[in-house]
């Protein structure tokens, strides 16, 4: 019945947008959208293909995708297998249908990411706007900063209809597994939860924190470049999005400004003063506050992984030794 009743819900991907690339911007308060049909392109396309045009991308037209042509057969098929699967009732049918649609599901996310890379890295040299090493490839899940826009890509109702088809299939595999486990006492896993497995690592979101390009990150909240490899911070939200700061107090100053306030942090990093200057979770970083060394934008605060590299640096900078916690409280 679950077969059945996915068979039914897929085929309902056809009249919903599966994908959505939202691109904000201070000079797009209200935000630009790009919508991924199974069989055409949504959202405002004409506004982000002429923004597209000054960095030399070439124009977003669904008329140059294959995939437009055939996903909608391959969605009807998957339809039809599973109803089928269902009325029949066969254990390898079922393992067989199950193993086909998660691999159709890992190479249709290859290939979007192809997608993206190819338009994001095949540039007009001529362009107006030309940023030497500079490429535009927007992530395939969660945000990314491309210049002064931030591109946030996550899947669109067909796109959750897919991935809900998927877990419902998964529960089925799985129930049937534990019924034949018990019946053959066996420990062995079936191909087919091991496929299933691989399938959730490879569409979930995995959100870390993202290293600071010297020269080419700016700061969200003072908008100057990232400069010094010696002071930054990082701020990730529940759903992934990443904030970069070239100064702990400028971090600061956000978590205590409006658009702050009601920003869902879930994780923030502060940069290593020593060793490669890598990112701290703000939970076990350690904070050097002194006047006679200044981050940036003048700010108190540096930060450190551990107590040793911190007592080398005192004895050339005296100042308090201090926590986040008592940095900053809510």
């Amino acid at each position: 019945m679950l077969f059945i009743f996915s068979g039914i819900t897929l085929s309902v991907i056809l009249y919903f947008p599966m994908w959505q690339i939202q691109l904000s911007a201070p000079q797009y308060p209200e935000g630009l959208i790009l919508l991924i049909y199974p069989n055409k392109l949504g959202g405002n396309v004409d506004i982000i293909n002429g923004l597209n045009h000054y960095i030399g991308m070439k124009p977003i037209r669904a008329v140059d995708f294959m995939e437009f042509t055939i996903l909608p057969y391959i969605i009807i098929f998957y339809s039809v297998l599973f109803i089928v699967t269902g009325l029949i009732g066969k254990r390898r049918l079922m393992n067989f249908s199950f193993e086909l649609f998660v691999c159709f599901g890992i190479i249709a996310m290859a290939d979007f990411w192809n997608w993206e890379y190819n338009y994001g890295h095949t540039l007009n040299p001529d362009a107006a706007i030309v940023v030497p090493g500079m490429s535009y490839q927007p992530p395939l899940i969660g945000f990314k900063q491309l210049l002064n826009f931030g591109a946030y890509s996550i899947p669109d109702t067909g796109g959750w209809i897919f991935i809900s088809v998927g877990v419902i299939l998964m529960v089925v595999i799985y129930r049937e597994w534990i019924h034949l486990r018990k019946a053959r006492k066996s420990q062995k896993f079936p191909p087919a939860f091991i496929l299933s497995l691989i399938a959730l690592f490879v569409m979930s979101c995995n959100s870390a924190p993202s290293p600071l390009v010297l020269g080419k990150d700016n700061c969200h909240y003072c908008k100057m470049t990232i400069s010094d490899a010696r002071f930054g911070a990082e701020i990730l939200s529940e759903k992934g999005k990443i904030l970069k700061f070239d100064d702990p107090q400028c971090a600061i100053s956000f978590l205590n400004s409006v658009e702050g306030q009601s920003f869902p942090v879930r994780e923030i990093y502060f940069t290593d003063f020593s060793g490669d200057h890598g990112l701290i979770d703000s939970k076990n970083a350690i904070f050097l506050k002194t006047d006679s060394l200044r981050a940036p934008m003048g700010g108190v605060y540096s930060c450190f992984s551990n107590s040793d590299s911190l007592t080398n640096v005192l004895k050339v900078y005296p100042g308090i030794i201090t926590y986040w916690r008592e940095v900053y409280t809510k």
